[in-house]
């Protein structure tokens, strides 16, 4: 008797699974998506695949084209105690904690033919921060980067990555941070109203080392900074936080995934947003993968909203996977909601204006983000970001 492969049975009017096909399981985790550095290898994204399910797909889609950048579309100026170099790909440490895993990214991997490369030497211990600005030179104009960031071991230094004006811009980031080293990098948009930026950022956290990684989102038309975190080492620390306000038609978004790897590792996401303006959306997904040598392991995941108007809305997903029965915890938590009633009628009842107690609880509640930087002038421009998002909400 000759075997016979019989293809599935499709019922009528069925589809394949958007993340498995037929006869293939679904993708199920974080840690089970495809990785490659050939775009050829990636479909492009249609929305229907789960990670881009919560995407403006035809937003972004002038970054799914496997072509060449703009020239002037985005210059970058290094500023602090060290200066960066190039890497051309194949030059280590380029690629030593990065892999693409969707198409911007991958294009972004090849067409940056060199990454800009920001080493800060072992034991280094700057007292200023390194400041990197991204400026975009016009709407429409295309760009891409590959950022290395490495921390030398038991140093401590803060990078601050800054983004304004207008471009469409696909960018990774490569974090490294050695044994022992301590490591604040911040990421920044404040990018004009029509930007388009899509970020994947990867990072690899040694023994006893510790990243603390900052995602403060204000203005774009799509701005998706996606931070992965591989906690390698026993004993390293990953500290994710979020802050973002969206506007009107804007649309914030991070998919972060922790990964505690190396055992007694210690992770802390809190990512918090407020929204106002009809069609504004933000979208917080959160992976956390402890795996089966990550004993003793301590991880905690928040998203926390504040929607201010009818119109907006945030999603907010998070997912929790345990592989080893021998942590000190782990846990998740999400909510979204409005104003407390209670807390304006409080403040109110003492002679605050209403536009005052309002704005004073949304400070409260996002300078909780902000305060977890430790750069005292990058606060108080945070703040008064905020600030001015809450005025112009007034003002209308």
């Amino acid at each position: 008797m000759t075997a016979t492969t019989q293809a599935p049975r499709e019922a009528p009017g069925s589809s394949a699974h958007t993340d498995g096909q037929w006869g293939k399981a679904p993708v199920q985790t974080r840690s089970e998506r495809f990785r490659s550095y050939d775009p050829a290898l990636f479909e492009t994204p249609t929305g229907r695949e789960i990670a881009w399910k919560h995407t403006p797909v035809a937003v972004a889609a002038p970054l799914f084209e496997d072509a060449a950048g703009d020239e002037g579309a985005v210059s970058v100026t290094v500023n602090g105690p060290f200066a960066a170099a190039g890497l051309p790909v194949g030059t280590a440490p380029r690629g030593e904690a990065f892999e693409p895993e969707d198409l911007p990214s991958a294009i972004a991997w090849t067409r940056a033919a060199e990454a800009l490369y920001l080493s800060i030497p072992a034991d280094a211990e700057p007292e200023a921060p390194v400041e990197i600005v991204f400026a975009g030179g016009g709407a429409g104009l295309r760009a891409h980067a590959h950022i290395v960031v490495e921390a030398g071991t038991n140093s401590r230094a803060t990078v601050v990555l800054r983004h304004v004006g207008s471009a469409r811009f696909a960018q990774n980031v490569e974090i490294l941070v050695r044994d022992g080293a301590q490591l604040e990098l911040v990421t920044v948009q404040t990018w004009d109203d029509d930007a388009v930026h899509l970020a994947a950022h990867q990072a690899r956290v040694g023994r006893d080392a510790t990243l603390r990684h900052t995602i403060a989102s204000f203005g774009g038309a799509l701005v998706r900074v996606n931070p992965s975190v591989e906690l390698a080492g026993t004993g390293a620390s990953g500290h994710l936080y979020g802050l973002s306000f969206s506007d009107a038609g804007q649309h914030i978004e991070s998919q972060v995934y922790l990964h505690h790897k190396g055992a007694e590792t210690l992770g802390d996401v809190l990512y918090k947003g407020a929204l106002q303006g009809t069609n504004a959306r933000s979208v917080w997904v959160g992976d956390v993968l402890i795996g089966p040598k990550a004993v003793g392991t301590d991880s905690y995941e928040a998203n926390r909203n504040l929607v201010l108007t009818e119109g907006a809305r945030a999603d907010s997903i998070p997912n929790l996977e345990i592989e080893t029965g021998d942590i000190r915890g782990a846990g998740h938590a999400s909510a979204t909601g409005r104003f407390d009633e209670e807390q304006l009628f409080y403040l109110q009842a003492r002679g605050i204006p209403e536009d005052e107690a309002r704005r004073m609880v949304v400070l409260g509640f996002l300078a909780e983000i902000v305060q977890k930087i430790s750069v005292a002038p990058l606060q108080d421009e945070l703040l008064a970001l905020i600030e001015r998002e809450l005025e112009e909400r007034n003002a209308e």
